[in-house]
């Protein structure tokens, strides 16, 4: 009889490790200046349910529209995009509570910065009308040095529109972090750029430059499971192509699209995404479709289309999907909402679970322990 209270103690201290192995902090970054916003949003995410509860926001920032956490989740960076004014903002995080605490702000030395990464040693912003990139060392408390380095990209392409000048749209650590690659929408290239993270001025040194359809406007991309893939989505004309990648060198194996072949509206491809079992490509596009596509990822690195279905809202700018696989989230920038998506583990395919959590101009979504 005495064993009994052991036995029920153990049972439930296992059901409550498996209720927090199920819950992620899913941290939302916004615009500020379009409808009423305090910044950054901090959510509960059950990723068994789908079920979320607000846990804390920020405090009177601007413009957080893109974020990155930590590897050890006590920091949060996100870029302020504001013109000639942009910056790069360092929070403490407390992953208990959700709770973000200003450390510091830097300029990003570029106008309208729009993607940002970090690891151990510094942090790495692309600025859209800047046409640049800012790379920032880490302080031992979180905080941003001063600048280290800004490369700017020269030239431009076909669309006098969109493609006057360079903009760097996505900076991405390849998987062996041996280099960042850089997709530049206004030159129609994606850069390659040799990491040193330990260098105290050129961080980054250019090594290539990869050249695609001029017109298309790359923006994000993002890799295999496997690291052998690169896949690039292109917001202009919406390809979707596929590289295979080795040790910095990017080539070409397909294209395909992730609008059909007769689509007449307005084209803005946004944001792409594998899934975490490496079986499925997920990829977005605003304009007037306001859809995601899904993508079988076969054997040899091809992509075999699944289906293209509506996000539901408008201006699909960013998703994501939660650690588990089990629900992919599409923040809409101009209805002012996230709806989670549950993910069929067989066939890829999207089915609305009906959940939304609304808020002003969701930009991203990032998922944090």
């Amino acid at each position: 009889m005495k064993m009994y209270p052991l036995v029920l103690l153990a049972v439930l201290f296992s059901f409550q490790s498996r209720a927090q192995q199920n819950n992620f902090n899913l941290i939302v970054g916004t615009y500020t200046n379009s409808c009423e916003s305090k910044g950054i949003y901090v959510y509960d995410f059950n990723a068994q349910t789908a079920d979320f509860k607000l846990k804390s926001t920020s405090e009177k920032v601007i413009n957080p529209s893109y974020l990155t956490v930590s590897a050890d989740n006590k920091q949060v960076y996100s870029v302020n995009e504001n013109g000639a004014q942009s910056g790069v903002s360092a929070f403490a995080f407390n992953s208990k509570s959700g709770s973000l605490q200003l450390i510091n702000q830097q300029s990003s030395k570029g106008a309208d910065p729009c993607y940002i990464i970090n690891d151990s040693k510094n942090v790495i912003v692309a600025t859209y009308s800047g046409g640049s990139i800012s790379v920032f060392g880490k302080n031992k408390n979180g905080s941003l040095s001063d600048f280290k380095q800004v490369i700017r990209h020269h030239g431009k392409s076909v669309n006098a529109q969109r493609q006057e000048s360079p903009h760097v749209h996505m900076v991405q650590f390849t998987p062996d972090k041996k280099f960042v690659l850089a997709n530049d929408l206004g030159t129609d290239k994606i850069y390659v750029y040799q990491y040193n993270p330990n260098a105290k001025a050129k961080i980054l040194e250019i090594k290539d430059s990869v050249a695609v359809k001029s017109g298309s406007g790359p923006r994000h991309l993002t890799f295999s499971r496997n690291g052998k893939f690169t896949y690039l989505l292109q917001e202009l004309d919406g390809s979707l192509t596929v590289f295979s990648y080795k040790n910095g060198g990017l080539k070409m194996v397909q294209e395909t699209q992730v609008v059909s072949v007769d689509f007449k509206g307005d084209i803005g491809a946004a944001d792409i995404h594998v899934s975490p079992n490496g079986k499925f490509l997920y990829a977005t596009n605003r304009g007037t479709a306001n859809t995601i596509s899904c993508f079988e990822i076969l054997k040899n690195g091809h992509l075999k289309s699944i289906e293209t279905i509506a996000t539901l809202g408008k201006g699909p700018r960013n998703f994501t999907i939660d650690p588990t696989g089990k629900f992919l989230l599409v923040a809409h920038q101009y209805s002012n909402d996230v709806v989670v998506f549950h993910i069929n583990a067989v066939t890829g395919k999207l089915t609305d679970t009906g959940k939304r959590i609304e808020l002003c101009a969701p930009v991203c979504l990032v998922f944090g322990k």
